[in-house]
Protein backbone atom coordinates (compact mmCIF):
# COMPACT_ATOMS: atom_id res chain seq x y z
CA UNK A 1 0.00 0.00 0.00
CA UNK A 2 2.80 2.43 0.85
CA UNK A 3 4.57 1.59 -2.42
CA UNK A 4 1.43 2.49 -4.43
CA UNK A 5 1.19 5.93 -2.75
CA UNK A 6 4.82 6.73 -3.62
CA UNK A 7 4.15 5.93 -7.29
CA UNK A 8 1.04 8.12 -7.18
CA UNK A 9 2.96 11.08 -5.70
CA UNK A 10 5.60 10.65 -8.35
CA UNK A 11 2.97 10.80 -11.08
CA UNK A 12 1.54 14.04 -9.67
CA UNK A 13 4.99 15.69 -9.61
CA UNK A 14 5.52 15.15 -13.33
CA UNK A 15 3.02 17.84 -14.51
CA UNK A 16 4.54 20.28 -12.01
CA UNK A 17 7.99 19.46 -13.39
CA UNK A 18 6.77 20.05 -16.98
CA UNK A 19 5.20 23.38 -15.95
CA UNK A 20 8.41 24.54 -14.25
CA UNK A 21 10.54 23.54 -17.26
CA UNK A 22 8.13 25.33 -19.63
CA UNK A 23 8.25 28.43 -17.44
CA UNK A 24 12.05 28.38 -17.39
CA UNK A 25 12.13 27.92 -21.16
CA UNK A 26 9.81 30.91 -21.60
CA UNK A 27 12.02 33.00 -19.31
CA UNK A 28 15.09 31.98 -21.31
CA UNK A 29 13.37 33.04 -24.55
CA UNK A 30 12.27 36.31 -22.94
CA UNK A 31 15.88 36.99 -21.89
CA UNK A 32 16.94 36.21 -25.46
CA UNK A 33 14.42 38.78 -26.71
CA UNK A 34 15.82 41.35 -24.27
CA UNK A 35 19.31 40.50 -25.55
CA UNK A 36 18.18 40.93 -29.16
CA UNK A 37 16.73 44.33 -28.33
CA UNK A 38 19.93 45.34 -26.52
CA UNK A 39 22.06 44.33 -29.52
CA UNK A 40 19.73 46.27 -31.82
CA UNK A 41 19.97 49.37 -29.59
CA UNK A 42 23.75 49.02 -29.43
CA UNK A 43 23.91 48.87 -33.22
CA UNK A 44 21.76 51.99 -33.45
CA UNK A 45 24.01 53.83 -30.98
CA UNK A 46 27.12 52.84 -32.93
CA UNK A 47 25.50 54.11 -36.13
CA UNK A 48 24.47 57.38 -34.46
CA UNK A 49 27.96 57.96 -33.01
CA UNK A 50 29.62 57.28 -36.37
CA UNK A 51 27.15 59.48 -38.25
CA UNK A 52 27.52 62.44 -35.87
CA UNK A 53 31.32 62.20 -35.91
CA UNK A 54 31.39 61.94 -39.71
CA UNK A 55 29.25 65.08 -40.12
CA UNK A 56 31.38 67.00 -37.61
CA UNK A 57 34.64 65.87 -39.25
CA UNK A 58 33.34 66.96 -42.64
CA UNK A 59 32.49 70.42 -41.28
CA UNK A 60 35.92 70.54 -39.61
CA UNK A 61 37.51 69.89 -43.00
CA UNK A 62 35.38 72.61 -44.60
CA UNK A 63 36.37 75.09 -41.88
CA UNK A 64 40.03 74.17 -42.34
CA UNK A 65 39.57 74.77 -46.07
CA UNK A 66 38.09 78.20 -45.34
CA UNK A 67 41.10 78.99 -43.16
CA UNK A 68 43.46 78.04 -46.00
CA UNK A 69 41.49 80.17 -48.47
CA UNK A 70 41.74 83.13 -46.09
CA UNK A 71 45.29 82.47 -45.02
CA UNK A 72 46.47 85.91 -46.09
CA UNK A 73 43.66 87.64 -44.14
CA UNK A 74 44.22 86.99 -40.41
CA UNK A 75 41.28 89.26 -39.56
CA UNK A 76 38.96 86.44 -40.71
CA UNK A 77 40.56 83.71 -38.63
CA UNK A 78 38.50 84.35 -35.47
CA UNK A 79 35.21 83.87 -37.33
CA UNK A 80 36.51 80.70 -38.97
CA UNK A 81 37.62 79.14 -35.67
CA UNK A 82 34.23 80.03 -34.18
CA UNK A 83 32.53 78.30 -37.11
CA UNK A 84 30.91 81.60 -38.04
CA UNK A 85 31.29 81.19 -41.81
CA UNK A 86 29.04 79.80 -44.52
CA UNK A 87 30.00 76.27 -45.51
CA UNK A 88 28.11 73.48 -47.25
CA UNK A 89 25.91 71.13 -45.25
CA UNK A 90 27.68 68.10 -43.81
CA UNK A 91 24.59 65.98 -43.14
CA UNK A 92 25.28 63.94 -46.27
CA UNK A 93 28.25 62.41 -44.42
CA UNK A 94 25.98 61.47 -41.52
CA UNK A 95 23.63 59.72 -43.95
CA UNK A 96 26.55 57.94 -45.60
CA UNK A 97 27.96 56.59 -42.33
CA UNK A 98 24.52 55.63 -41.02
CA UNK A 99 23.93 53.65 -44.21
CA UNK A 100 27.26 51.87 -43.80
CA UNK A 101 26.07 50.83 -40.32
CA UNK A 102 22.71 49.56 -41.66
CA UNK A 103 20.68 52.49 -40.36
CA UNK A 104 18.91 55.61 -41.61
CA UNK A 105 19.26 59.19 -40.41
CA UNK A 106 15.99 60.43 -38.92
CA UNK A 107 17.35 63.84 -37.95
CA UNK A 108 20.57 65.73 -38.62
CA UNK A 109 20.80 69.09 -36.89
CA UNK A 110 23.87 71.10 -37.84
CA UNK A 111 22.30 74.48 -37.05
CA UNK A 112 24.93 75.22 -34.42
CA UNK A 113 28.27 76.02 -36.07
CA UNK A 114 30.40 73.63 -34.01
CA UNK A 115 27.90 70.93 -33.02
CA UNK A 116 25.95 68.16 -34.74
CA UNK A 117 23.00 66.24 -33.33
CA UNK A 118 22.17 63.11 -35.32
CA UNK A 119 19.37 60.61 -34.70
CA UNK A 120 19.30 57.29 -36.54
CA UNK A 121 17.01 54.28 -36.77
CA UNK A 122 18.19 50.77 -37.57
CA UNK A 123 17.05 49.16 -40.82
CA UNK A 124 16.74 45.74 -39.21
CA UNK A 125 14.00 45.10 -36.66
CA UNK A 126 14.60 43.29 -33.39
CA UNK A 127 13.41 40.04 -35.00
CA UNK A 128 11.31 37.05 -33.95
CA UNK A 129 10.53 37.11 -30.28
CA UNK A 130 8.25 35.48 -27.71
CA UNK A 131 7.40 38.98 -26.49
CA UNK A 132 4.40 40.14 -28.55
CA UNK A 133 4.71 43.35 -30.58
CA UNK A 134 8.51 43.49 -30.38
CA UNK A 135 9.62 41.75 -33.59
CA UNK A 136 9.03 44.73 -35.91
CA UNK A 137 10.52 47.39 -33.62
CA UNK A 138 13.56 49.24 -34.97
CA UNK A 139 15.86 50.92 -32.47
CA UNK A 140 16.37 54.68 -32.56
CA UNK A 141 19.36 56.37 -30.94
CA UNK A 142 20.98 59.80 -31.11
CA UNK A 143 24.46 61.23 -30.69
CA UNK A 144 26.01 64.68 -30.54
CA UNK A 145 29.46 65.49 -31.90
CA UNK A 146 31.26 68.75 -31.21
CA UNK A 147 34.06 70.58 -32.98
CA UNK A 148 36.49 72.41 -30.73
CA UNK A 149 39.09 74.83 -32.08
CA UNK A 150 42.62 73.91 -31.02
CA UNK A 151 44.00 77.30 -32.00
CA UNK A 152 43.95 80.76 -30.48
CA UNK A 153 43.04 83.37 -33.10
CA UNK A 154 45.54 86.22 -33.33
CA UNK A 155 45.04 89.30 -31.19
CA UNK A 156 43.61 92.32 -32.98
CA UNK A 157 46.92 94.16 -32.91
CA UNK A 158 48.61 91.15 -34.49
CA UNK A 159 46.12 91.09 -37.35
CA UNK A 160 47.81 94.10 -38.94
CA UNK A 161 51.05 92.19 -39.39
CA UNK A 162 51.49 90.14 -42.60
CA UNK A 163 50.88 86.78 -40.96
CA UNK A 164 50.83 86.26 -37.21
CA UNK A 165 52.02 83.07 -35.59
CA UNK A 166 49.14 80.66 -35.04
CA UNK A 167 49.16 78.91 -31.65
CA UNK A 168 47.43 75.52 -31.61
CA UNK A 169 47.55 73.50 -28.39
CA UNK A 170 50.86 75.12 -27.46
CA UNK A 171 52.45 74.54 -30.87
CA UNK A 172 53.51 77.51 -32.99
CA UNK A 173 52.68 77.47 -36.68
CA UNK A 174 54.57 80.09 -38.67
CA UNK A 175 52.43 80.01 -41.77
CA UNK A 176 53.82 81.15 -45.08
CA UNK A 177 51.24 81.61 -47.85
CA UNK A 178 53.92 80.81 -50.42
CA UNK A 179 55.03 77.59 -48.73
CA UNK A 180 52.50 74.80 -48.24
CA UNK A 181 54.98 72.20 -47.01
CA UNK A 182 54.45 72.84 -43.30
CA UNK A 183 50.86 73.81 -42.72
CA UNK A 184 48.56 72.51 -40.02
CA UNK A 185 46.14 69.77 -41.02
CA UNK A 186 42.41 70.00 -40.21
CA UNK A 187 42.95 67.82 -37.13
CA UNK A 188 45.68 70.24 -35.97
CA UNK A 189 43.22 73.12 -36.18
CA UNK A 190 40.09 71.48 -34.73
CA UNK A 191 39.32 68.59 -32.40
CA UNK A 192 36.20 66.50 -33.07
CA UNK A 193 34.65 64.28 -30.40
CA UNK A 194 31.35 63.04 -29.07
CA UNK A 195 29.70 65.21 -26.46
CA UNK A 196 29.73 63.80 -22.92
Amino acid sequence: MTHWRARGDHGQAFPIYITVVAGLLFLALAYLAVGQAAVNRSGAQTAADAAALAAAQNRRDLLAGEWLKNLADPATWSAIFAGDVDVASSCWRAEQLASENDAQVQQCDGSQPLRFLVEVRTNKPVGDSVVPGVSDIRSTQSATAVIEPRCDPPAEEAEASPLPVLMCDGKEWKVDPDDDTDRPRPEDLFDVHLAD
